[in-house]
């Protein structure tokens, strides 16, 4: 196994050798996770970590199905952290957990792959860094799509110079999402260990609209499909304009058409102004239709010719270039639909091998996130902001730079250093 808590010198490891990881959060995404971590054959599962065993099913059966032996379920992961032989942590916690866990992991010397969006809200994310940063930890962020050829040919394409000058890119996430109804709080199920669950937030009653698939939606919790969906095309278009972060974020967001317990907009209209460029961002839940053929896209603009970002209908994830007055497709480029998250987990396996950033590094991941907190801020606020990117703080808005962090609870999960 990989012991670079006792030997550091020692990281490039034989390629013969097991990386140990342990599961955090195996339904949904962390159900995908455990597929493509079990899909590789230098891993070894130590631990499934959840704290709902309702749900832990479907993980375990993939685990034997690739072979490998039964792990323990614990629900409170410093007993992974304290475990000298896990070498990584595989995170698909709900959102509020992407920050204490990813903290007290690199503080515990484990690397960490932790699901999209990194945090929730933006002092969350630069702790992260700083954390990841400090103990020398690799990071690497869930966006899967950037370690795939075609993501990255898209880039390159965007950034030849063929498109001639490129002032402005579009995301959408125009998909079709469900009303989740009202729901009155209830009992803890007794699958469930909701201290744990609730971990450094203050505490909620239990509410089945504030739990599991429906955790993004509450502002306590999550931070909406622009958090959600929206940052994977936020990401990719901020990588093809070669862009951080902002300076000035306005637009609207709220909800326009749900009636339900959600409390996150259905509908957004955001630009992000980096000075020479523009990101507009696009978002509306309600209806099917898509924009130019896909649910989910990005379109980057220059004054050549335009070069489109999706999974368009009746393909994978590709790229398609148009020029001229009548728009002719020039170019098109496509993923070979296999598997986007086994790329991405084989990117950051390599990477605890070698120490060398991965893909999608924690910073990356803070970056494309914090598109979305801003956006989100706008929506809440109702008024454009000005942000600093050198001191990540909103001027001359206080009530807008308080959202720029939270209130926590006393509990062992707390991350340091909140009040900075």
């Amino acid at each position: 196994m990989l012991r670079r808590n006792f030997l550091p010198a020692m990281a490039a490891a034989a390629a013969s050798d097991k990386i140990t990881i342990a599961l955090m959060g195996v339904r949904g995404r962390g159900r995908a996770l455990t597929s493509a971590f079990c899909a590789q054959p230098d891993v070894n599962v130590a631990y499934v970590c959840d704290v709902d065993s309702s749900v832990v099913d479907g993980a375990y059966k993939i685990i034997e199905a690739s072979g490998r032996a039964r792990p323990p379920l614990v629900s409170d992961i410093r007993r992974c952290l304290e475990d000298k032989a896990v070498d990584a942590i595989v995170m698909a916690t709900p959102l509020h957990w992407h920050a204490p866990g990813t903290i007290l992991a690199c503080a515990a010397g484990k690397d960490v792959y932790v699901e999209k969006p990194v945090s929730h809200n933006v002092r969350e994310g630069r702790l992260m860094i700083e954390s990841a940063r400090r103990h020398g930890r690799i990071v690497q962020t869930g966006s899967q799509l950037p370690s795939l050829p075609v993501t990255r040919e898209f880039h390159d394409y965007v950034q030849s110079g063929k498109l001639g000058r490129v002032l402005m890119a579009k995301a959408w996430n125009a998909q079709l999402r469900r009303n989740i109804g009202r729901k009155a709080d209830e009992p803890v199920p007794q699958s469930v260990d909701y201290e744990t669950w609730t971990g450094p937030l203050p505490m909620l009653p239990f509410n089945r609209n504030r739990f599991h698939s429906t955790v993004n939606w509450h502002w306590h919790y999550g931070a909406g499909d622009i958090a959600n969906d929206g940052v994977h095309e936020l990401d990719i278009a901020r990588r093809a304009l070669g862009v951080t972060m902002p300076v000035r974020v306005s637009g609207a967001g709220r909800k326009l058409y749900f009636d339900d317990d959600q409390q996150t907009p259905d509908t957004m209209d955001i630009t992000y102004d980096f000075g020479q460029q523009w990101i507009s961002y696009e978002q509306r839940l309600w209806n099917p239709y898509g924009l130019e053929g896909c649910d989910n896209g990005v379109a980057v603009y220059g004054d050549k010719g335009v070069a489109q970002f999706g999974k368009f209908r009746g393909r994978d994830w590709s790229f398609r270039v148009f020029e001229g007055e009548a728009g002719r497709e020039v170019y098109s480029a496509q993923h070979d639909g296999t598997s986007i998250d086994a790329p991405h987990a084989r990117d950051f396996l390599d990477c605890v091998r070698s120490r060398k950033r991965p893909a999608v590094e924690i910073e990356e991941g803070h970056w494309a996130s914090s598109l979305a907190h801003l956006g989100n801020i706008v929506a809440r606020t109702g008024r454009s902001i000005r942000f600093d990117p050198s001191t990540e703080k909103i001027v001359g808005d206080e009530e807008a730079n308080r959202m720029l962090r939270r209130t926590y609870r006393q509990h062992w999960s707390t991350p340091k250093s909140t009040a900075n």
